[in-house]
């Protein structure tokens, strides 16, 4: 299988869901990179188009959920969770009203866009806001089941966090998402390896390397950031207890620090946090900018061996 972007499999899901739900979906001139398009296209009455004012868009989302209707607000991650910030908070997390903000081209992945557009810091702000949910799926499977647990599931505030690059399949065709619950891909004895969104196929990956190694590592998906799977992330901790996560994010407030305040609280044990360390993206092509970050198959074997040894 062909591998296909997380954003492109929201914007097809958003047409589908479409067809037997009411809700509307908003973008901010770029309606074709965040792939909010195709819905466009179907339901011309249920979108709107903004144009670039990102913190307008949540303001007019605010006021479309404030009647009842579920509203989807989609752009850039920097542009969302950055740009907008405080109307998420103010406007849309503050009464508590269902808006699904659909942020794509996140991390450092975007490649050529550079360092103003690649967003690391994003996990670390959505999930501050009270009673938001923040959601990285790791492929297009994940990605559609997750949009649609978004929209008709949760409730409140969802953050749903989209990459530009395609992913290749993690999960089959009987997938099931749910909500707040992290998937054991692969178990293992010596460390558990615990990633989000386009790391969890290179943790895979990286669990092969380690094997030939002779380290037997568990690979966890946690697609759901907050609200955290606190069970799982114990339990593996206290059956392995070395434990190395794995973000295209921040290493400050991400899913790092999502699982050390877990851990913390209930199994302490050896923490390696692999991610963006506390710098600015850089330019340059996805995959090139990724290794630069260590954020490759190999970088995050050569992590764990580290953690392990």
């Amino acid at each position: 299988m062909a591998d296909i972007a997380t954003r492109e499999a929201y914007g097809k899901a958003l047409v589908e869901l479409g067809k037997k739900h009411k809700f509307y979906v908003l973008s901010a001139d770029l309606a074709d990179s965040v792939k909010v398009d195709y819905f466009k296209k179907a339901f011309p009455e249920r979108y709107i188009e903004c144009g670039i004012a990102e913190a307008n868009m949540m303001g007019v989302a605010a006021g479309i959920a404030s009647t009842g209707v579920p509203a989807v607000a989609s752009s850039y991650a920097m542009f969302t969770a950055g740009r907008a910030y405080e109307q998420i908070r103010n406007s849309i997390a503050y009464p508590n009203l269902h808006v699904v903000i659909g942020a794509s081209h996140s991390g450092v992945s975007v490649g050529e866009d550079g360092a103003t557009h690649q967003c690391c810091e994003d996990i670390a702000l959505m999930r501050v806001i009270p009673g938001m949910t923040v959601i990285s799926p790791c492929d297009a499977i994940e990605a559609a089941q997750a949009t649609e647990a978004a929209l008709l599931e949760a409730k409140g505030p969802v953050y749903l966090r989209l990459s530009r690059p395609g992913t290749p399949a993690v999960n089959g065709e009987d997938y099931k998402f749910e909500l707040g619950k992290g998937i054991v891909l692969a178990d293992g004895k010596d460390v558990t390896i615990v990633a989000t969104g386009l790391m969890v196929a290179k943790a895979l990956k990286a669990r092969e390397i380690l094997l030939e190694k002779g380290i037997d590592a568990a690979v966890i998906n946690i697609h759901t950031i907050k609200p955290i799977d606190s069970e799982l992330l114990t339990t593996y901790a206290k059956k392995t207890g070395n434990v190395v996560t794995v973000e295209e994010h921040s290493t400050i407030g991400g899913l790092g620090s999502a699982v050390a305040e877990v851990l913390c609280e209930n199994a302490p044990c050896k923490l390696t946090r692999v991610g963006v360390n506390d710098k600015f993206g850089v330019s340059g092509p996805s995959n090139d900018v990724l290794a630069y970050f260590g954020l490759t198959a190999e970088g995050i074997a050569e992590k764990v061996e580290k953690a392990v040894k």
